[in-house]
């Protein structure tokens, strides 16, 4: 059986950001996890010299509402492929004044409002709680900024992601809410992925696309699918350039603690984990609870 392409960066593409062309020696991969299917087939391929895996995020032909994606799959598979950093782009809506529609946002934090996904990888057995107080990767969200910087838009370092369940757009009581939360954009794909990927050990930086004002701006159009749309479409181009230029910069080793981010979180004791899920989370946990068959190892063992 030959085996399975690899790459070290992933990329997940939110709506407009189906495809990055360009990469080389392009293949299609079919990844099956313990958590079912991903969102597609992955694309592995070479691009600015560096291996990589795009995964778009709603499918082939946006048939994934953000509700049903498979976040848990999708995290699973990339990290299955060897994949280290993860790099997701994202329509948002501003709720600043001073992030115009258009303009690129890489936000620092998180506020949760999703309330029906499956937000992490354990139970079934096993329980550990995951430090999350900054999200996102620092050292990825940085050079995730200076790409950005040389495409020409307008771009906003730092700021808070709020993450709606949707797939409805928010009414207007809400979004006058959301701005006096301190919020910056608002969006509904950064959870549970930021969850997920911690919990996998990855780097998870988001490129934010600024699209519209939501529906807070009482001087622009309420927010809707043909505005999102046009805008998305003029963004793209440049959250692809940001996507070559940042491969550039990406130093060959990790120096931040996303790799090491379970070393200290299991507190289930390791000789009371069921052996179906212990196999079932191997790709996570393997390196802290490597199994070994006929043996029962105490916990100060470990």
């Amino acid at each position: 059986m030959a085996a399975m392409p690899s790459a070290t960066v992933g990329v997940i593409g939110g709506s407009g950001l189906y495809q990055i062309e360009g990469m080389r020696d392009a293949t299609d991969v079919k990844v099956s996890t313990p958590f079912g299917d991903p969102s597609d087939s992955i694309v592995v391929g070479e691009l600015a010299g560096v291996r990589v895996a795009f995964l778009p995020r709603h499918g082939r032909g946006h048939q994934i509402s953000p509700t049903e994606i498979n976040a848990r799959a999708n995290v699973y598979a990339l990290k299955s492929l060897g994949v280290e950093r993860l790099i997701s782009v994202s329509a948002v809506g501003s709720m600043r004044e001073e992030i115009h529609p258009l303009d690129l946002v890489v936000p620092d934090q998180i506020f949760d409002r999703t309330v029906l996904r499956p937000r992490t990888f354990f139970g079934d057995g096993i329980v550990a709680h995951v430090g999350l107080a900054e999200p996102y990767c620092g050292e990825l969200s940085g050079l995730l900024s200076q790409a950005s910087e040389g495409t020409g838009r307008t771009v906003h370092r730092g700021g808070t992601y709020l993450c709606i369940e949707g797939p409805q757009f928010s009414t207007r009581a809400e979004s006058r809410i959301y701005r006096q939360w301190g919020v910056d954009v608002i969006g509904m794909t950064a959870m549970p992925e930021a969850r997920l990927a911690r919990e996998a050990e990855l780097c998870y930086a988001t490129l934010a696309l600024a699209t519209d004002y939501d529906v807070w701006h009482q001087s622009t159009e309420p927010v809707s699918v043909e505005q999102v749309s046009a805008n998305l479409a003029k963004n793209i181009d440049a959250a692809k350039e940001t996507l070559r230029r940042v491969l550039t910069l990406l130093p060959p080793a990790r120096a931040c603690p996303c790799s090491s981010a379970l070393a200290n979180s299991i507190v289930t004791h390791r000789d009371r984990v069921p052996p179906a899920t212990r196999q079932k989370l191997d790709l996570l946990i393997g390196k802290y609870m490597p199994a070994q068959p006929g043996r029962s190892r105490g916990r100060d063992e470990w």
